[in-house]
């Protein structure tokens, strides 16, 4: 005969390794992350309730009082989890009931759920960290920028696929990493706006039957809007996989700048320097510089944009509804990305505008490559009126026999470019030999290209100038947005002030 094992259940919650292995590390989460996003929730939901009449102006006064006394006889950093109550939101309800009794605290829990507050909590405390983080990218940026200024005709060799490709600036490589920096920073915000919509309201999943004023809560928490529907605030988690997928494409591009600088900065390359506070000493070999910091910021930056990946991947195949995949425990352990990122930020800040390019080490790489022989096939197509193919022919037997007798372009190469201009073009070039050596020089190749993003001193200076105005006025936005919240902030205080002056 079948029993209903209901009925011979007799154990009691919580099961002690479950309160050891889940809930007792929620708690101490809460603790560290949410104590002042639960407060403002109570006190923004309680002045809603009062204001819309749901609740009694007397009783909601009371309960304010009550929050008051909690707030300030409770340490939250004080409390061990004993098992007693289920999370720090049982525990903060249960010392309203110690003050008020269980029938008047239990009324400011009308209308919402543990759904829509989880979900409000994470927004909250995801906001500043996003806030913080996009501050220090905008520093970062304006140290490459202050760099790129100052080195905007500084010239460095630009390498394509591990090989000396063409001469360029400083300047010019670090506008390509600022025009970067500045969308992964434009994508970081895109995410902040989902984080700026507040879920309160939803409670469970419906929103409820009574007349809760969904805005004046958002306005009074710091958000810009409620995100409309009710069952997306609490399923759709998409603004958890926005904000990490943003926060990995920061470290993901700047870890492909790490590595040039890991690059850059080897003996056999060598054409930055990197000063003395920024290097290690070997403990037997003295004669060693290690630059580790650049290692320091390469493994930070993976590690950031692992574990921000790790919280996009916890989120795959769950089911579009409430799940604790996407709460606590997750946000836990995305906080720490976030950590570890801003380490990064700081550190390359820091290190940008200390180094040095090593003009010997450049000067010597691009004469042993010929690098700066497109720029002779461009000349030949210009003044001697010849296809590029033809032109091009030519600059490669010219580089080729400059290479293989270890010479110096603008010096040695006049006498094999005669020779191949005359097998290609039947004719002697009206090039001179000081226009050869013109031609082919590091200066002229960067000079004359000043095209629309290229590193002429006319072109990049645009560019440059353009960057900054885009980093003023992210940063402008990012003020307004910091000023809204304070302004809001200064509301709930004066709102709850005067609920609890009412009692």
């Amino acid at each position: 005969m079948s029993r209903d094992p209901r009925a011979d259940d007799r154990s009691v919650f919580p099961d002690p390794v479950y309160k050891e292995t889940v809930l007792r590390p929620l708690f101490d989460a809460a603790k560290a992350h949410h104590v002042e996003g639960f407060r403002a929730i109570d006190r923004a939901h309680l002045v809603m309730l009062a204001e819309t009449g749901i609740l009694p102006s007397d009783a909601a006064a009371r309960i304010a009082g009550a929050l008051s006394e909690i707030d300030a006889q409770l340490d939250p950093a004080a409390l061990v989890y004993t098992g007693e109550v289920e999370d720090y939101f049982f525990a903060i309800e249960a010392e309203l009931r110690r003050r008020l009794g269980p029938d008047e605290a239990g009324r400011l829990h009308t209308g919402r759920s543990r759904n829509d507050i989880d979900h409000t909590l994470f927004k909250l405390a995801l906001k500043p960290r996003v806030d913080r983080l996009a501050a220090q990218l905008r520093s970062l940026t304006a140290a490459a920028l202050d760099l790129a200024e100052r080195e905007s005709r500084t010239l460095i060799v630009a390498y394509t696929h591990g090989q000396p490709a063409q001469p360029s600036t400083l300047g010019h490589y670090l506008g390509a990493a600022i025009e970067v920096m500045l969308r992964d920073h434009e994508r970081l915000m895109q995410a902040r706006e989902l984080l700026d919509l507040s879920p309160m309201g939803a409670a469970a999943i419906t929103t409820s039957g009574f007349p809760i004023d969904r805005a004046r809560v958002a306005r009074l928490l710091g958000f810009q809007a409620p995100l409309e529907n009710s069952y997306g605030c609490i399923a759709a988690v998409d603004y958890v996989t926005a904000t990490f997928s943003a926060l990995e494409l920061v470290f993901l591009h700047l870890g492909r700048v790490i590595q040039d600088l890991q690059f850059w900065t080897a003996f056999e390359v060598g054409q930055i320097y990197v000063p003395n506070a920024f290097v290690q000493i070997s403990s037997i070999m003295p004669q060693k510089r290690n630059p580790v910091p650049i290692e320091h910021l390469r493994h930070l930056a993976s590690q950031t944009m692992g574990r921000a990946r790790m919280i996009r991947d916890v989120i795959h195949n769950t089911p579009f509804t409430d799940m604790n995949d996407a709460e606590g425990e997750t946000h836990e352990a995305g906080y720490q990305a976030f950590e570890t990122g801003g380490r990064v930020l700081d550190l390359l800040a820091a290190l940008l505008p200390s180094l040095q390019v090593d003009d010997r080490r450049v000067a010597d790489t691009i004469r042993r490559s010929c690098i700066t022989i497109t720029e002779l096939a461009d000349s030949l197509v210009r003044s001697e009126g010849l296809s590029f193919r033809q032109a091009h022919e030519i600059a490669a037997e010219v580089a080729r026999e400059v290479v293989a007798a270890d010479g110096d372009l603008p010096r040695d190469g006049y006498a094999p470019f005669l020779a191949a201009f005359r097998r290609h073009a039947g004719r002697d070039p009206t090039l001179s030999a000081n226009g050869f050596g013109e031609a082919v020089s590091p200066e002229r190749f960067v000079a004359v290209r000043e095209r629309f993003g290229g590193p002429g001193p006319q072109a990049l200076a645009s560019a440059l100038a353009r960057y900054r105005g885009r980093l003023d006025a992210q940063t402008a936005a990012a003020g307004a947005i910091a000023e809204r919240e304070r302004a809001a902030r200064g509301e709930l205080d004066a709102a709850f002030a005067a609920l609890k002056g009412a009692a």
